[in-house]
C-alpha cells in the first residue's frame, strides 16, 4: 500500500522536483498538486491523503492557516510543513 501524498507550494519547479524524488519511492504516490493554500484545503478535504506536504508561504491562504484548518477538518492527515526561510 503506497503512501499517498498531496503536494503543496506556490512554485512549480518545487512542486515537480519534490514529485520526481518522491515517485522514485516505491511506496509513495504523489496524488495531487495545489499552487495556493485555499486549493490545499480543499484538496486535502475532498482527497483523504496520508500526507500533506505544505509551503508555508503560499497565496491566498498561507501555509501555517491552510495547516491548520486541514488539521481541523481532515481526520488522520500528517502535515509537513516546507519553508526557504
Amino acid at each position: 500500500m503506497s503512501i499517498r501524498i498531496l503536494l503543496a507550494d506556490d512554485h512549480k519547479i518545487v512542486r515537480e522536483g519534490l514529485r520526481a524524488f518522491l515517485e522514485k519511492q516505491p511506496d509513495m504516490e504523489v496524488i495531487e498538486e495545489a499552487q495556493d493554500g485555499l486549493s490545499t484545503v480543499r484538496l486535502a478535504k475532498k482527497l483523504q491523503p496520508d500526507i500533506v506536504i505544505v509551503d508555508v508561504g503560499m497565496p491566498d491562504l498561507n501555509g501555517i492557516e491552510a495547516t491548520r484548518q486541514i488539521v481541523a477538518e481532515t481526520k488522520g492527515v500528517r502535515v509537513i510543513g516546507l519553508s526557504r526561510h
